[in-house]
């Protein structure tokens, strides 16, 4: 009879877990799962990720190169860098990152941005986000990419779900495929799905370089407030975020108060208007 194993033979015959594997898995399916739900990518489509220098695009563009790689579709993946004149530190070490990735990278100054933060050192973040816009448009088209892709986290989603609903009085959020304007671009967000303490992890297992910019240092804005606020309630409702990333995906709209969406005749069609307002002798006299 064979010999009954101990818990020492148990232990060494067991695989030693390997962390970066596993966020590497976690992260996958994430993208995965957001790609395949929102048909983010088709076959033969050329995407081009817009890398800020920051955790969040890099773990992006490093997750879609290795889905580039197994998926059952045909795409290619590009990265270009729009330079607004904010990065607080050099670009050199994003460079000899990619360089030894083989990735294929496009560094772009743009000067109305530079111009920009000499003649109104100012401004707000809605002139600044335009001027990006039209750099990335002309950028992507040089690269004749159909789709860009951006590196907005499920921490984003939902911090721009409570500020529109808080602040601006709309229920809405960042689209997780949109288009732009003349429809020769599709928009797309693959980290919906993924929040910001596995970019963090992800990056640092890679060990690539993050190269901050200014306007993440901000404080006292209306996202860094909201950004602590879910912070200090995660702390007792860790799952968070999920719940709220499920709520943009679960609207009941008879609940809630936009009348376009109720049924406020009972369900009688073609009801007649009243020949008068019934309310009109509110507020009469």
């Amino acid at each position: 009879m064979g010999s009954t194993p101990t818990s020492s033979t148990i232990r060494r015959s067991r695989r030693p877990y390997n962390e970066v594997l596993d966020l590497e898995k976690t992260l996958l399916r994430k993208v995965g799962d957001a790609v395949t739900r929102f048909k983010m990518i088709r076959d033969g489509d050329r995407v081009a990720v817009a890398l800020s220098g920051g955790k969040d695009s890099m773990t992006m563009l490093e997750a879609l190169v290795r889905l580039s790689q197994r998926a059952p579709i045909d795409f290619s993946v590009c990265a270009f860098t729009v330079e607004q004149g904010k990065f607080l530190r050099p670009i050199e070490p994003i460079v000899e990152y990619l360089k030894k990735r083989g990735i294929d990278w496009t560094y772009h100054t743009d000067n109305p941005s530079l111009r920009l933060l000499e003649e109104q050192p100012d401004h707000g973040c809605d002139l600044c986000s335009r001027f990006r816009r039209r750099a990335v448009y002309e950028i992507v088209k040089g690269l004749g990419a159909n789709v860009i892709a951006f590196g907005h986290t499920a921490d984003d989603f939902c911090e721009s779900f409570l500020r529109n609903a808080l602040f601006t009085g709309r229920v809405s959020a960042l689209p997780a495929v949109t288009y732009s304007r003349q429809r020769d671009f599709r928009l797309i967000r693959p980290l919906v799905y993924v929040t910001e303490d596995l970019t963090t992890k992800f990056a640092e297992s890679l060990g690539a370089p993050v190269i901050p910019c200014g306007c993440s240092q901000k404080t006292g804005t209306v996202r860094r407030t909201l950004r602590d606020v879910l912070g200090v309630l995660e702390l007792e409702h860790p799952r968070l975020k999920e719940s709220l990333l499920s709520a943009m995906g679960n609207i009941e709209t008879s609940r809630l108060l936009d009348p376009r969406f109720l049924d406020l005749d009972g369900g009688v069609e073609d009801s007649p208007a009243p020949e008068t307002d019934p309310f009109a002798i509110i507020g009469s006299g």
